[in-house]
């Protein structure tokens, strides 16, 4: 059985349900059809993840970016709503704080500076005014702060299911099922091979499938250095209820926490794990690595008591930790793809989404230009690292 579309997207996470709105929004798209295998979106990284947005980056088209889809969450309910029911994502205020040491404290300056000259409301703190400000927080080992006081964190899995009820209210049809292989003719993808048999035609084609995005474009001869890493986070209550107006906290040795309802949740990568689909949890982790480091920078946490942990997966860029979206100018001109987010895709999925509806219906971007991160970085040795990456 064949099925056809005006767009197809691959992937009915945050990312492509916000290109399918934006699509749907905008009244040129057409027939708008996502395939999404798992409608549960039980091993979706966007709603496993730990539901943070800042401003403070070290690239100014990151910063634009989550200034634009803050704003968007800011009114969410005037955007996402639904016969008159607005979607509550719980969007929390209570700031973002990087810590760094005497290593790293220029730097943190530095990207503080350069932050506030791009219009994103960032101070720097000395130790003896963090502690004044966070007095759960112990400062030994700390040089430097940065603190953005307009950032801070929601719920994913909510933001995931608001830009799906919206655009499925505007027409986008969303189908259970896998796309297994594509098969290209010439410049274009003439088709997409469903898990069930069918077979999906389409004008353009957009390729939001996360961290299995490089696996499906390996079968049309595209080669991305985008690898599946597991990040893992746990859940953990302590008694001491005074640090629950803790802001989310990235210490200097890649460590991150925040307050989570009743509790808290923290994570931090594994240095040089080796990338693939790894689900598992690894408890030990947390007792060994986790607990200590978090008992050090808030003395009250030797008293926490863990809940639970589960794992997901990041779309890590291995050149530069940035997106890649854009077409493969001269190879496939029917095809969008969006990918590599590194852990900063759910923050920035109302202007990501909305760049992929413009390239789609304008074949370029009309609102923020996202050019420098297209494929041409690669090829042309430009590449736009993100330093702030957590």
């Amino acid at each position: 059985m064949s099925l056809s579309a005006d767009v197809l997207v691959i992937g009915g996470g945050v990312m492509g349900s916000s290109a399918a709105y934006h699509l749907a929004t905008d009244g040129r798209a057409g027939h708008v059809l996502v395939v999404e295998r798992d409608p549960t979106y039980a091993r979706a990284s966007t709603a496993l993840s730990a539901g943070g947005i800042r401003q403070q980056f070290t690239l100014p088209e990151n910063i634009r970016l989550s200034q634009a889809s803050l704003a968007f969450y800011r009114r969410i309910g005037e955007h996402l709503a639904v016969d008159g029911d607005a979607p509550d994502i719980g969007l929390t205020a209570q700031g973002y704080l990087f810590l760094a040491d005497a290593a790293g404290a220029a730097r943190l300056r530095a990207n503080v500076a350069f932050q506030v000259e791009h219009g994103a409301p960032v101070e720097a703190l000395a130790p003896a005014a963090l502690a004044e400000r966070f007095p759960g927080l112990s400062t030994t080992g700390v040089a430097q702060g940065a603190f953005g006081r307009e950032d801070g964190w929601m719920d994913p899995y909510s933001v995931l299911q608001a830009f799906r009820r919206k655009a499925r209210s505007l027409g986008v049809t969303y189908r259970q099922d896998e796309v297994v292989a594509l098969t290209r003719a010439g410049a274009r993808v003439a088709a997409a091979r469903l898990a069930s048999g069918e077979v999906v035609t389409a004008e353009t084609v957009v390729v939001a499938a996360g961290a299995w995005t490089p696996a499906l474009l390996r079968q049309v001869g595209w080669q991305l250095p985008v690898e599946p890493v597991r990040r893992m986070a746990f859940h953990f209550l302590c008694p001491d209820r005074t640090l629950a107006s803790l802001p989310l906290v990235i210490d200097a040795d890649g460590l991150w926490f925040r307050p989570e309802g009743a509790g808290f949740i923290a994570g931090k990568a594994i240095d040089d794990e080796a990338p693939g689909y790894n689900f598992d949890v690894d408890y030990s982790y947390f007792d060994e690595v986790l607990w200590p480091l978090l008992a050090h920078r808030v003395p009250a946490f030797a008293e926490l008591r863990l809940q639970r942990g589960w794992a997901a997966l990041y779309d890590l860029n291995t050149a530069d930790a940035n997106m890649i979206l854009g077409r493969f100018a001269g190879e496939i001109e029917n095809m969008i793809v969006v990918t590599g987010f590194s852990g900063h895709g759910l923050q920035h999925a109302p202007a990501v989404g909305r760049a992929v509806a413009e390239l789609v219906l304008d074949g370029r971007f009309t609102t923020l230009d996202l050019t420098a991160l297209g494929f041409g970085r690669f090829a042309g040795g430009r590449l736009r690292r993100e330093e702030n990456v957590a």
